[in-house]
């Protein structure tokens, strides 16, 4: 349940046993740091931000934007995650990053508009995201959209993710191609593949719950060695450099502005409730049971979008993958976000030593980061067979015609659906089943 309340309720059964930690949220400035924290913080911050730079990579690659700028849009959205905890704090332990779920968005806009103009983009994105963060707008989009929804898309993106990436597992160095596909190499390197994904899941199936990074650290180290061994491809990163420019688009006519717009909508829209649902799951996960606060959230999230604008960053949110390690690490307040940047940081401006990690590691990484997310349809399961349906219907439509069309079609089909249900079963005309409609959004109060 999101509230717009930080604080906690001190009769909560969480309170009852004196020995649980006091909670401290509304005291000033205990969002961001607490000096009884700090080795746990600076731990937690340490090992998140570690796991965070595959799946930063990996993102960066499905969304065509360069590696290099992506790790900078981690760093700065930590350092702004970490201001915000001062003054208006969502989270607590909220680790904020690149969404994987928004990654074919931002690859079909650099596909669209050219990554000259995705500053724009972004700039616009973030804009109207700060009129939804002032207005609250965010429970109004939660009602339009339903949540299954969401999972459904969502597991159309892991779907496009896993597929995109499984190139990797057989992927050979140039000069050993021959004119056989299925050579001696490409045979290895994918018996390598599957090794190092297998052990990853079990890794990640024996640790999930104490220690989830240890199945990356593992398989990244595993690659590393045996890549000083075995001829494979490897990470290439592209030093490109990281300049401040004004965000202005290069757009020459009416029809691709409307386009923008549209594409922008969608893409703050999406943002905002995976950001919401995020906040949902940190909330149950937080160590001292604080409560979150969305609408700050968002605030961060809109400062650090349109932060990034600036040098041709991506978009941002608190990933639930991101944030559960930062917990399971020893995270208790958002110091952590500020050294996962310190260590994102390091390699922003190192970016060489990236070109050690060979490409089976990482596919290997991101296909389970696509399979997780298709598993998040078995999240509706409890929400009845209409929304496993129409969940599992808007997946495929999202991997089929993208996510801006299989969305659109999902919603025009959860709204005949609802027509019709209220037209026939109940007898309501049409002008009453619209003004049961609009009354849905004039009579909610808040997001649960």
């Amino acid at each position: 349940m999101v509230s717009q309340d930080n604080k906690t309720d001190s009769s909560s059964p969480q309170n009852e046993n004196p020995q649980d930690e006091p909670v401290f949220s509304d005291v000033t400035g205990s969002a961001a740091f607490q000096i009884k924290y700090l080795v746990r913080d600076l731990q937690a911050g340490i090992i998140t931000g570690a796991m965070a730079i595959p799946l930063s990579v990996g993102i960066a690659m499905m969304s065509d934007y360069p590696i290099k700028v992506a790790l900078a849009t981690v760093v700065f959205a930590c350092f702004i995650g970490w201001i915000n905890a001062w003054i208006r704090p969502g989270n607590y332990i909220g680790a904020p990053g690149v969404a994987a779920g928004l990654a074919p968005v931002l690859a079909l806009g650099v596909a669209s508009f050219g990554l000259e103009n995705m500053a724009f983009v972004i700039f616009l994105t973030a804009s109207m995201q700060a009129v939804i963060w002032k207005f609250d707008l965010q429970k109004y989009i939660l009602i339009a959209v339903p949540s299954y929804l969401v999972e459904g898309l969502l597991a159309g993106v892991g779907l496009k993710i896993a597929i995109n990436f499984f190139a990797m597992t057989y992927e050979i160095p140039a000069d050993m191609e021959t004119d056989v596909f299925w050579n001696a190499a490409r045979i290895q390197i994918f018996l390598i593949s599957i090794t190092g994904f297998v052990g990853f899941i079990y890794l990640f199936t024996k640790f999930q719950t104490t220690q989830p990074a240890v199945p990356y650290f593992v398989l990244i180290f595993a690659g590393v060695i045996l890549a000083q061994f075995i001829h494979m491809p490897m990470l290439h990163v592209d030093d490109v450099p990281l300049s401040l420019a004004l965000p202005i688009p290069q757009f020459d006519n009416a029809m691709t502005w409307m386009y923008v717009i549209g594409f922008a909508a969608m893409l703050a829209t999406i943002d905002v409730i995976e950001q919401v649902m995020s906040n949902a799951a940190i909330e149950k996960i937080d160590p001292l049971k604080r409560r979150c606060n969305t609408n700050n959230s968002l605030l961060a999230i809109w400062i650090a979008n349109m932060g990034a604008s600036f040098f041709g960053g991506m978009t941002n949110l608190d990933g639930v993958a991101k944030s559960t390690t930062n917990k399971l690490a020893g995270a208790y307040t958002k110091l952590s976000v500020l050294i996962i940047g310190a260590v994102i940081l390091f390699f922003v401006l190192n970016t060489e030593f990236l070109e050690f990690l060979p490409k089976f590691s990482l596919a290997a990484i991101m296909i389970f980061t696509g399979w997780k997310m298709i598993m998040g349809l078995l999240h509706v399961c409890h929400q009845g067979q209409y929304a496993l349906m129409l969940a599992t219907l808007c997946a495929l439509l999202v991997y089929q015609l993208g996510i801006f069309e299989g969305l659109l079609i999902a919603l025009v089909m959860h709204g005949f659906v609802n027509y019709v249900v209220l037209n026939r079963a109940h007898n309501l005309k049409s002008r009453a089943i619209i003004k049961k409609y609009l009354e849905r959004f004039a009579g909610h109060g808040g997001v649960d």
